[in-house]
């Protein structure tokens, strides 16, 4: 399996999702790849007992995007007319941003090295981004010539600010983890040899919580961007009332009360 395009490894409640061509740096435009991370979200939305999924890239890089000799030999979503191209696009890497969108487990990306064009945009895609001191992030589509094709417009400009977004696209120049971590790209900056301790212990204090609620809260949080708070505050009172009901909350409040940990089990 060490051949995979994606390898996955269960720890308990949390998943871990590891980007598995480290020779090309790990880029996310081929098939294989879109198809495995398209795969392990809908199973991850499928498993009660999955809480958390930690994603992060094999070898030194996180990923460094979309394949560069594939663009240049006009390969893969890369070829063919104008209209094909389009195509290759929607029904090629934009489906990691509408997976990932709709995961309902919180991610946490764990950036281990350089994420490099739809490689940031990768990163942004998840809830939560760590970063080891080596990482680097660039919206560098403009270097080669391109437009952000994955949803970098979009996520971008929420995570960091309209201002900082431009900079970054309008450059493409790689900013370091310690900027990153400034302009709130990133919540946390560790040593390489410790982010994935980091990740893992982020997950396990994300996984700590009861499941329904954390998907619940993730949808609350995704809405939020986009709905009036006159509607969002109805879909809350709707999750509210099913919070209330489930057997995890009275184990929260009970347990609250007693002094002691509690035993959730998602119902």
């Amino acid at each position: 399996m060490t051949d995979a395009p994606l390898l996955i490894e269960r720890t308990g409640d949390i998943v871990a999702w590891t980007l598995n061509n480290p020779q090309a740096r790990n880029p996310i435009s081929e098939a294989e790849t879109i198809d495995a991370l398209e795969a392990a979200i809908a199973d991850a939305n499928g498993d009660p007992s999955i809480r958390v999924a930690v994603l992060t890239g094999a070898g030194s890089a996180f990923s460094s995007g979309g394949n560069v000799k594939h663009m240049r030999d006009k390969q893969g979503m890369f070829g063919g007319s104008p209209a094909e191209l389009r195509q290759g696009y929607r029904h090629g890497i934009q489906r990691i941003p509408k997976a990932l969108y709709h995961c309902e487990i919180p991610t946490i990306a764990a950036v281990n090295g350089p994420a490099i064009g739809a490689g940031c945009d990768l990163a942004l895609m998840c809830d939560l981004r760590i970063a080891s001191t080596t990482a680097t992030f660039a919206e560098s589509f403009a270097k080669v010539g391109i437009i952000p094709g994955d949803g970098g417009a979009w996520l971008l400009p929420r995570a960091i600010g309209m201002a900082r977004a431009s900079e970054m696209a309008f450059t493409g120049e790689a900013i370091d983890a310690a900027t990153a971590l400034e302009w709130g790209l990133v919540s946390r900056v560790v040593e390489p040899e410790d982010l994935l301790d980091a990740a893992h212990a982020l997950a396990r204090r994300v996984a700590a919580n009861p499941p329904q609620v954390l998907r619940m809260t993730k949808k609350l949080l995704r809405e939020g961007q986009q709905q009036s708070l006159e509607s969002l505050l109805e879909l809350s009172a709707a999750f509210q009332a099913i919070a209330h009901h489930t057997e995890d909350h009275s184990e929260a409040v009970d347990a609250m009360l007693e002094r002691r940990d509690p035993e959730f089990r998602g119902r």
